[in-house]
């Protein structure tokens, strides 16, 4: 059957049904300008021209659901094959690695560094897309172009590969691609004299300069030396510090110097660097008499010339013995060119290497000169009465005035933790004695302000009897060179006796929140250490023992387990216990009947904070609640009591300071404060409470913390405490009720 010419009518329109015939655009404006943008663009209606090759976009096969983009499914991901290739002259094997990252098809070439090898290695192509070999040279290497067993040319340079790790190997087989046999590496004469130079001294090899080069290359003996200089006996001896350089056994000798400020520095050399001779001889050396080879002139004519020949007996050669790194020991000597150098220590890489080489373990230093005395203590002049004590202080430290340090620490730990106790004026004059007052001790600096409450129909006006500051101890000089010593936290306790201002002040009570701080911080304080307390009772004597039996047996005639506190109080405080009134009000605490009335304090201080915002005609609960959303990223309802703190501060919330700090610790728990049910309590717009009496307000008000530990140690439960000081049991009733008689027995 003979085929039809190539001509209109005898052929197939290859344009039927064909609707696109536009021509692809290969410029486009950019920034204004035309540019060529692609050259590889389909020719007309969206199919390439005859001859016309079309690039791959990607190697990988698509994957069906969402397309993930290559840089971030191959992220991290890099196939490492180990390869080799061939240098001409001088020939030789010259391995290396070639990674390949699938995330940009980029390729990079390593070749590890060999030490001392003489040639320039390390990233021998950087990574970047490389082009395939002409007449290829429009496309790049992709992942299918590389596997074990073949050659790939790499800018005119062949690389053969070898091997691959494991996860190239994983990553190529999911590819399809059939991996081939590892490739064994050619032999190269100069990698295997290579080895026969790092291979171990032979019996009758006597020297190996290039050997102990290559070991002992960058290693160097430190030793700590002196020298007393004979011509000047009344100098003291002079500090050396000597270097053995292990690669050629050559020293050198650096001289210690002090600076005028008396820091050590090193000065000039001692000894340059060189070998240094045992026994040094008078007379200078002949030319080339150190040197490894001599030639021997053997003839010399006019019509023959020069005639050289090896001096294989070293017939003029200068025998010296030189110092060696066995020769140096601590205490030893060395003969520097006929000074006498003592070895007085080593540096610790020195002491391994001699444990390591030779087995010493003796590296006691030398004394040779005595240890320098003490520095004087300095003294500081006394205070001088103008401004602070610290800042008198810190002039003497500097000619350029600084402002005293403070603990950043501390303060930020412990910022707006406030201790406060209730205190009554020890006078002679009965009205002196009425007035109340409140002390505020600040953990975060140590300072400490006093206020005066005010009676009604007393006369007394309530106002700030100190300012904030520290308050010193009474007693103390005044102008001296040490700081005075400072009223503490620790110094601060129920029955403790201050003097501030010229006054003598008593603390009889604490608010509810530093009494639960101090026993939470057992450690700091002593007198709040429940522990302590009850050991010290235990160690009464038995008459006491038996005093409290009889006390507890008159004061509780209905057998019912409880006594008040004022008359646990009595009782302890009259029997001369060594106690203190805080560290009574703590164990009433600990062994204190449950009151109910804690919940019904609640309410009445929430009424009580409704009502003086609502006086401030205080609305904004949206603006407060978004506050507390804002400091709780996890949304649970909590945040730290201090971060609540701050809150109320800063939209100064109108409650006063004392009825704030009550009511947040009310709503604290194990993880932070409650808000939600804070803010609601408070909210008297959608949630009013009903009113409240003047009495709750001056309570809760006016002085809520100093009152607020009242409640809760009414009546003590002295029937656990007996159980659990004294070892004595108590059966208060029968369970149908009736009493019995109070029976106490030793165990």
């Amino acid at each position: 059957m003979s085929s039809l010419p190539f001509l209109p009518g005898n052929s197939f329109n290859v344009h039927l049904g064909k609707e696109r015939f536009h021509k692809s655009q290969h410029f486009s404006l950019v920034e204004g300008l035309p540019k060529l943008v692609g050259l590889e663009k389909p020719g007309i209606g969206g199919e390439p021209l005859p001859g016309q090759k079309r690039r791959a976009r990607s190697a990988y096969p698509r994957t069906e659901g969402t397309h993930v983009p290559s840089w971030l499914a191959f992220d991290k991901q890099v196939l490492c094959f180990e390869a080799y290739f061939r240098e001409e002259e001088p020939y030789q094997i010259r391995k290396c690695k070639i990674y390949f990252y699938p995330e940009d098809d980029t390729v990079k070439v390593v070749e590890p560094v060999c030490k001392n090898s003489g040639m320039p290695q390390g990233t021998l192509i950087h990574r970047h897309r490389i082009p395939l070999p002409p007449p290829n040279e429009d496309q790049f290497y992709q992942v299918f172009h590389f596997n074990i067993n073949q050659q790939v040319v790499l800018y005119s340079r062949t690389f053969t590969l070898t091997d691959c790790d494991p996860f190239t190997k994983r990553f190529l087989t999911r590819l399809g691609v059939r991996l081939n046999d590892p490739a064994p590496l050619p032999d190269d004469s100069s990698s295997r004299r290579r080895e026969q130079v790092m291979s171990p001294l032979l019996q009758n090899e006597k020297n190996n300069k290039l050997r102990q080069f290559l070991d002992h290359e960058h290693q160097v003996l430190r030793f700590y030396c002196f020298w007393n200089d004979q011509a000047d006996p009344s100098a003291e001896p002079r500090e050396l510090v000597l270097l053995y350089f292990l690669l050629d056994d050559t020293i050198q000798i650096h001289e210690v110097t002090s600076s005028a400020k008396g820091s050590k520095k090193t000065a000039a050399k001692f000894l340059q660097r060189r070998k240094l001779p045992k026994n040094p001889s008078a007379q200078v050396e002949q030319l080339g008499g150190d040197t490894d080879s001599i030639l021997l002139n053997v003839l010399t004519s006019d019509g023959l010339g020069n005639r050289f020949m090896a001096d294989r007996l070293q017939t003029g050669a200068v025998k010296q013995d030189f110092y060696k790194d066995w020769d140096l020991r601590i205490g030893g000597e060395v003969n520097v060119w006929g000074r006498r150098v003592i070895i007085a220590d080593c540096d610790e890489f020195t002491k391994q290497y001699y444990r390591f080489r030779y087995g010493m373990e003796d590296f006691t230093p030398v004394q040779y000169k005595l240890p320098p005395s003490p520095k004087p203590a300095k003294t500081l002049p006394p205070y001088n009465g103008f401004g602070s004590e610290e800042d008198s202080l810190s002039s003497c430290y500097g000619i350029q005035l600084r402002r005293p340090k403070k603990d950043l620490q501390t303060f930020l730990e412990k910022d707006s933790i406030v201790l406060t106790f209730q205190a009554k004026m020890m006078s002679d004059d009965a009205d002196e004695r009425r007035r109340t007052f409140v002390i505020s001790f600040y953990l975060c600096d140590d300072t400490m302000s006093v206020y005066e409450l005010s009676k009604k129909n007393s006369g007394m006006l309530g106002r700030k009897f100190l300012r904030r500051g520290d308050v010193k101890k009474p007693g103390q000089e005044l102008f001296k060179s040490q700081p005075s010593e400072r009223y503490t936290a620790q110094d601060l306790y129920v029955g403790a006796v201050l003097h501030i201002s010229g006054q003598t002040f008593m603390l009889v009570n604490a608010d509810e929140y530093t009494l639960k701080y101090m026993e939470q911080h057992a450690e700091e304080f002593s007198k709040a250490n429940t522990g302590n307390i009850l050991s010290r009772l235990r160690s009464v004597p038995e008459d006491k023992k038996s005093e409290i039996k009889t006390f507890l047996t008159l004061s509780d005639p209905n057998n019912t387990g409880l006594i008040s506190y004022e008359s646990f109080r009595d009782m302890l405080m009259n029997l001369d216990c060594g106690l203190v009134d805080h560290e009574v009000l703590v164990l009433g605490r600990a062994f204190s009947e449950q009151q109910p009335s804690e919940e019904e304090d609640v309410v009445v201080m929430l009424a009580v904070a409704q009502d003086a915002l609502r006086r401030k005609l205080y609305d904004d609960f949206h603006s407060l609640t978004l506050a507390f959303l804002k400091q709780d990223p996890h949304k649970n309802g909590r945040v730290p009591g201090k971060m609540a703190w701050n809150i109320c501060e800063s939209v100064r919330l109108p409650v006063s300071e004392n009825l704030l700090r009550s009511l947040l610790t009310k709503f604290e728990h194990a993880d932070g404060v409650d808000y939600q049910a804070f803010l609601a309590g408070i909210n008297w717009v959608e949630h009013p409470a009903s009113p409240v009496k003047y009495e709750d307000i001056l309570r809760f008000e006016v002085n809520a913390r100093v009152d607020a530990g009242e409640a809760g140690r009414r009546n003590v439960n002295y029937s656990a405490l007996l159980q659990d000081v004294f070892n004595l049991s108590s059966n208060n009733r029968e369970p149908d009720g009736s009493a019995l008689s109070f029976n106490q027995n030793t165990r």
